[in-house]
């Protein structure tokens, strides 16, 4: 059988992982975590790691690749990946990609290569310092081409772009692309959002009730700085704030709670305009109502709806 990969995403909450497994065990796969949190050991609950026994036997890999005390970067996940494909591949199997971190998932199936530039600490502690808001418009001063395409709203990808620029003294270089050389089948698991905001509540409160606090402890115990923590964002952010005095344990919960549906917006957003329109660029101005044929990106909301779609991608 010809060699092709399937790809799971959507936002958090939705159900993503309980699919791959689903399906990995119905079309004899294995499951590639896309999760910028999870390749970091000892962040389990506050990432919503699957369990052993929710794996179900189904082989999972890049999960607990590298140490929280260190930055793991996109590249290096694409590089395990990639590796990862081709071992699965040559078992036999189907490789799973499953996760809600877009970038991670774009730089795999599409190839985006990122510029080879050293990151410079002291430089980025700097912008750090700055609004989301100046730093956009500092880039967009330094480097208008690249503050067209940028999400505005991500502190990581400004902080970047601007590093590159005044490290090289020129514009961001267009990214390169090496797609993966396989047929790609990508299925979103789709959610009213209303029941989306239920389960976001819902998990919340179980990592929680699962010592989600006791994990941040432990992190901070292990010698992570609160800094560091606090770069993790969402639960390791808030949790840390927390334990630090900065908020009170109702207020944490709100706060949290907010910031996860606004970040499972965000994700959607990347999905739609990143991902799914990817294509956009083989299509001219006088043909691109055409591109709607080919939306990449088969949104889905039963389980049976992406059994068929893997049966008959397979086929």
């Amino acid at each position: 059988m010809k060699a092709r990969i399937i790809v799971i995403l959507g936002p958090t909450a939705s159900g993503k992982s309980d699919l791959a497994v689903k399906l990995a065990k119905k079309f004899e796969g294995e499951v590639i975590s896309a999760d910028s949190r999870q390749v970091y050991k000892g962040m389990d609950i506050g990432t919503g790691k699957i369990t052993k026994k929710e794996m179900e036997g189904i082989p999972h890999h890049l999960l607990d690749v590298a140490s929280p005390k260190r930055k793991f970067t996109v590249s290096q996940y694409r590089k395990l990946a990639l590796a990862a494909i081709k071992k699965i591949i040559k078992k036999g199997k189907v490789p799973i990609v499953c996760g809600g971190s877009g970038f991670y998932i774009q730089a795999l199936i599409d190839g985006i290569l990122i510029p080879g530039i050293k990151p410079d600490w002291a430089l980025r502690e700097k912008l750090e310092k700055k609004t989301t808001k100046d730093l956009f418009l500092e880039l967009k001063k330094l480097d208008p081409e690249r503050a067209k395409t940028i999400d505005k709203a991500n502190k990581r990808r400004l902080i970047r772009a601007l590093e590159i620029v005044i490290k090289t003294k020129k514009p961001v270089p267009k990214i390169k692309r090496q797609p993966l050389p396989y047929p790609v089948l990508i299925i979103g698991v789709k959610k009213d959002k209303k029941e989306l905001k239920v389960l976001i509540e819902k998990r919340l409160l179980k990592r929680l009730r699962k010592g989600m606090l006791a994990e941040v402890k432990q992190l901070k115990h292990s010698g992570l700085s609160w800094k560091r923590l606090e770069e993790f964002g969402l639960e390791y952010r808030y949790l840390a704030r927390y334990l630090q005095g900065k908020i009170d344990y109702k207020d944490m919960i709100k706060s949290l709670k907010t910031e996860i549906e606004q970040f499972s917006k965000r994700q959607m957003t990347w999905f739609n305009h990143q991902i799914d329109d990817f294509t956009a660029q083989n299509f001219s101005k006088k043909n691109f109502g055409e591109f709607k044929k080919y939306k990449r990106i088969h949104w889905i909301k039963k389980q049976s709806e992406a059994e068929k779609l893997v049966k008959n991608f397979l086929e």
